[in-house]
């Protein structure tokens, strides 16, 4: 039963099949690069076959020219790690310098007695200051990758600094909300504080699981 079945399965779409699963990377990204792939496919598979429509033996054929996965994939690869690249760099200048406003706030707001504790806004400007430079960062990883350095080759080792500046800018967010929550007691609008907190706990989540998602792209891309 086997072979029937193995007969009856269209090679293309085995094909993409097959490279979707080796791939890496954002989602609609991948998702757009496997259909134009199916699109090509499609249209070398009806150009083989005798009657201009295509059938197994054509569509196997097709896949034959455009090559296996083993040789498609790093190409896909390593276009993929720069877009998890870019994706993950506009995350962090998105998010990034909202951790100035966030302790600006609870550090002036409200009579000297009610605000932060002085340590925790020393930490949380240093904090500040370390998210807005892993910002700027983002800025120049964004404008090194952009459609004006296209003619640049990309160098091999940008999605890692990509990846290990998200990682820095999560640390940042993620000690912020733990100064924020444990100032919470020391100060008379707990809630204020424990809402910021919150906020930085989920700017972080969202940071570093973009961080990890470039670092797994890049370690592919590097082994493709």
């Amino acid at each position: 039963m086997s072979g029937p079945d193995v007969d009856r399965t269209d090679p293309i779409e085995a094909h993409v099949a097959e490279l979707a699963a080796v791939l890496h990377g954002v989602d609609r990204a991948k998702s757009r690069m496997l259909a134009e792939l199916r699109e090509g496919l499609l249209d070398a598979a009806t150009e083989l076959a005798p009657g201009g429509e295509p059938d197994h033996e054509a569509a196997r054929e097709a896949v034959r020219q455009f090559g296996g996965v083993a040789e498609l994939a790093p190409d896909f690869q390593r276009e993929l790690t720069i877009i998890q690249a870019r994706h993950t760099s506009r995350r962090i200048l998105l998010l990034a310098p909202l951790l100035l406003p966030c302790w600006y706030v609870l550090a002036t707001a409200g009579p000297m007695a009610d605000r932060l504790p002085y340590a925790a806004q020393v930490l949380l400007a240093h904090l500040g200051g370390a998210a807005a430079a892993t910002a700027l960062a983002a800025a120049v990883f964004l404008a090194v990758t952009g459609r004006s350095a296209r003619r640049l080759a990309t160098p091999d080792r940008l999605p890692v600094m990509v990846a290990w500046t998200g990682t820095a800018a999560a640390v940042a967010f993620a000690l912020s909300a733990f100064t924020l929550t444990a100032s919470a007691l020391l100060t008379s609008a707990p809630p204020l504080c424990a809402l910021v907190g919150a906020v930085a706990i989920v700017f972080h989540a969202k940071i570093a699981a973009s961080a990890r998602a470039c670092r797994r792209c890049a370690r592919l891309a590097v082994a493709a």
